[in-house]
């Protein structure tokens, strides 16, 4: 049994997309796989859901929880792949506030488990949101959970402006938290780019020397659906090793 973390340079760095594709390949090498966003925040509109292909949901959904949904096998309740979904796109502390909840650490941590047991999959990712060190609580951030679950991180890059500075951040902050860099991933989400070779060349080079693979590099796939995106997302990837 396989568990990953997977956390973002940023927000829209493309975790849910390279998460849903990683689920996607794990299953193309015959392995079960669970993807699970303990938190999420924002509520799909009609227009979203069905530009996305879903229809005859309930209005207060979140669409990266519905892609980890349909790209799990087997698929579960929304409420085991997404515990807590909030209506507000903000901050998990926030968007909690927002609806009258304070989150614990606990709280996170024994929903996690419990998801993740009943699950009993092969390959499982559990998603966080937005960037490493995103609040949850007032006084906690979402890498306690990561820490808390002993878990290995996979990194999204998104491929931006300024992407460079915030890969070398956050890499040196998963370090600073105890947890392991199993492998990160170069996502292109700015088509536009100036030198995005060369920001490649220099993530390989430097992860590298702290000897992190490379578990894939993403063209811009923006024109497909979400869905399509991972699915196409999943032939640039592998899966992390151990």
């Amino acid at each position: 049994m396989s568990r990953y973390f997977i956390t973002g340079t940023d927000t829209d760095a493309g975790k849910t997309c390279i998460s849903s594709a990683l689920l996607i390949q794990a299953q193309q090498q015959g392995l079960s796989a669970f993807g699970l966003k303990p938190i999420a925040a924002g509520y799909a509109s009609a227009d979203e859901l069905t530009a996305a292909g879903f229809s005859s949901l309930p209005a207060k959904v979140n669409l990266d929880a519905l892609l980890l949904q349909a790209t799990s096998q087997p698929r579960y309740a929304l409420s085991l792949h997404n515990p807590w979904c909030f209506q507000d796109p903000l901050s998990p502390h926030l968007a909690a506030k927002h609806h009258g909840v304070t989150l614990t650490l606990e709280q996170l941590t024994q929903a996690c488990l419990h998801n993740l047991e009943t699950a009993d999959a092969a390959f499982n990712l559990i998603e966080g949101a937005g960037g490493w060190r995103v609040p949850f609580h007032a006084e906690q951030t979402l890498d306690a959970l990561a820490v808390a679950l002993d878990l290995p991180v996979i990194l999204v890059v998104g491929l931006r402006l300024g992407c460079l500075n915030h890969a070398l951040l956050t890499a040196q902050a998963i370090a600073h938290s105890g947890c392991r860099l199993a492998g990160w991933v170069a996502n292109q989400i700015d088509p536009h780019q100036q030198a995005a070779a060369e920001n490649i060349d220099f993530l390989r080079q430097h992860f590298d020397r702290q000897g992190v693979p490379c578990l894939g590099v993403v063209p811009h796939l923006a024109a497909l659906s979400p869905l399509e995106r991972a699915d196409q997302a999943a032939s640039y990837l592998q899966l992390p090793a151990g």
